[in-house]
């Protein structure tokens, strides 16, 4: 699969993703770390973020610079996806090993979208 293609799905599953914390903000704030402020305006900003980084990613002439902002992000929210597996620690359940699994799949999507950065 090409490059360009690579990018448009990303920015694609991006834009869905940001979307839905503005069609589901309960469950993200049930994974906001307690130590962050103003939860609910985090969700919706990141939410926001996300759609912005999923744009950028649909056009070559902005895909670089939203390739960048999209490692960013990945890398602002991985602290909501640490608590994610605290959250889930007692239970134990599938959603606990889903957190676990995703953890590294976050470095995975990092390096997924450096690629679009050349």
């Amino acid at each position: 699969m090409k490059i360009q293609t690579q990018a448009i799905i990303t920015g694609i599953v991006l834009i869905l993703a940001g979307v839905n914390h503005f069609l589901m903000p309960v469950f993200y704030l049930q994974i906001m770390p307690s130590y962050l402020p103003f939860p609910t305006g985090l969700i919706y900003l990141s939410g926001f973020a996300e759609i912005v980084c999923g744009s950028l990613l649909l056009s070559q002439k902005s895909r670089r610079i939203g390739a960048w902002l999209t490692i960013a992000l990945l890398i602002a929210v991985f602290p909501a996806n640490v608590q994610m597996v605290f959250n889930e620690f007692e239970n134990r359940g599938l959603l606990f090993y889903a957190a676990i699994a995703r953890l590294p799949f976050q470095f995975l999507m990092i390096w997924w979208v450096y690629r679009f950065t050349k």
